[in-house]
């Protein structure tokens, strides 16, 4: 099929491009982008006004699948990503079996193949069973269907160092990264929220920033030893954040990811002892969010991540004590981007759009997505109307859960198409089965 989209505002990072321009596409790629291009008996699709942009990539989603579909299945959580304009996700090892085998991590990749939605890349288990005392086949997962090269425990963190250390040096074999959930676990044992003020208010027990920076301290400090790629996932201090704006200018191999979540809610939303605002990290201080922002804009961090953790009601609606942490993220992370720090003056939109795009992509070097917007390359695409407004609703998701941090907001700027190699997955706001 030919596609023309006509008259967008084509953001696109890689090429710095941000201009009014027409896109041509045939079949599975972008066959020509310029001004005023003529139509040639393509079918034509009126973006005027606007914003026509590479499609988003997750480096970090929880699909549950296998094990805990009552949260959410491939099928469920791909559609959420389609309608948040994602094309390619990375699906979190700690599934039930854990994805520690070719056998697991493959499952996953044909599943998001079978619904055909958004491209699912696996992330393999650091050590097996999440159990923290012995390495996955790092290359069994490499060699799979899948081609995992992007190993993470996710909420576990591997405690030991000896242990951490060989992950790195291991994962060198491959150029593979390694991604370990940044906490010090002797110093959260009891931990509910973030550590300050609030915590002391609210009465109760507080998880310490000293958690995450000693972590990440340790860890790049392995990694600069052996060489080895190293991800941080969802910073949350401004601590944090220094250790790796220092790492990277000594040149260290470090890439890092913060949440929406983490860029726009602080410690105060939890005196409402409301579980949806429990997570792990916690939501941290307005000054943390501050130095967030900053981080994001300046390269520190090179991506959004939405850390999408979907939980059934019954699950997550406990008293604050019991509910387990997790929020929803796919289908509301670049709205939230834009509504709270690019309305707000503290990151520009094509920085916004390519920590969606080029940055996530380059941490897992996810070929074919997040590119440029150009002849030749696959038409993974998305299409954001800047003028919409519109208010989140959990009931109106596509995730199978509701636990939405932003219940009841109204967001600026919407996803109301998005394309998986010239396919519609999402249309006039509508996720295409």
């Amino acid at each position: 099929m030919r596609l023309l989209l006509k008259g967008a505002r084509v953001l696109d990072p890689a090429s710095g491009r941000d201009e009014v321009a027409d896109v041509r596409i045939l079949g599975e790629d972008v066959v020509e982008v310029g001004p005023s291009l003529t139509d040639d008996g393509d079918h034509v699709h009126d973006l005027a006004g606007l914003w026509l942009v590479p499609g988003f990539v997750d480096l970090h989603t929880h699909l549950r699948e296998p094990g805990f579909e009552e949260a959410e299945d491939v099928a469920t959580g791909t559609a959420a990503a389609a309608a948040g304009g994602y094309t390619a996700v990375c699906a979190m090892a700690n599934t039930d079996p854990v994805a520690d085998s070719a056998a697991v991590v493959e499952m996953v990749w044909r599943r998001g193949l079978e619904v055909g939605l958004a491209d699912v890349f696996p992330v393999g288990a650091i050590t097996k069973g999440l159990a923290g005392e012995e390495l996955s086949e790092f290359g069994e997962l490499h060699d799979s269907a899948a081609c995992v090269d992007f190993f993470s425990d996710d909420g576990r963190p591997v405690a030991s160092a000896q242990l951490m250390r060989r992950a790195l040096q291991y994962a060198t074999a491959f150029d593979a990264v390694i991604c370990n959930h940044s906490e010090e676990p002797s110093l959260t044992a009891v931990a509910q929220m973030n550590e300050g003020a609030m915590s002391s208010l609210l009465g109760l027990p507080g998880w310490p920033h000293e958690a995450e920076e000693v972590m990440i301290a340790r860890d790049l400090i392995l990694a600069a030893g052996v060489g080895a790629r190293l991800h941080v996932p969802h910073v949350t201090t401004a601590g944090a954040a220094l250790l790796i704006r220092e790492a990277k200018a000594r040149g260290i191999r470090v890439t890092a990811e913060v949440t929406p979540h983490h860029l726009s809610i602080d410690d105060a939303a939890v005196a409402s002892y409301d579980p949806v605002f429990k997570v792990n990290p916690p939501v941290r201080t307005v000054d943390d969010v501050l130095a967030l922002r900053a981080a994001l804009a300046d390269g520190t961090i090179d991506a959004v991540a939405t850390d999408h953790a979907p939980h059934p009601p019954e699950t997550k609606d406990q008293e604050w004590e019991h509910a387990p942490c997790g929020m929803l993220g796919l289908e509301t992370a670049f709205s939230v981007v834009v509504t709270d720090l690019v309305e707000a003056g503290a990151l520009d939109l094509l920085t916004a759009v390519a920590r969606f795009t080029t940055g996530p992509a380059s941490v897992r070097n996810l070929r074919g997505h997040g590119g440029s917007i150009a002849a030749g390359h696959p038409a993974n695409l998305t299409v954001v109307d800047p003028a919409q407004r519109w208010q989140v609703d959990g009931v109106q998701l596509q995730s199978r859960a509701r636990n939405t941090p932003f219940q009841g907001r109204t967001l600026q700027s919407k996803p109301v198409h998005t394309m998986l190699r010239g396919r519609f997955t999402l249309r006039d706001g509508v996720v295409q089965s």
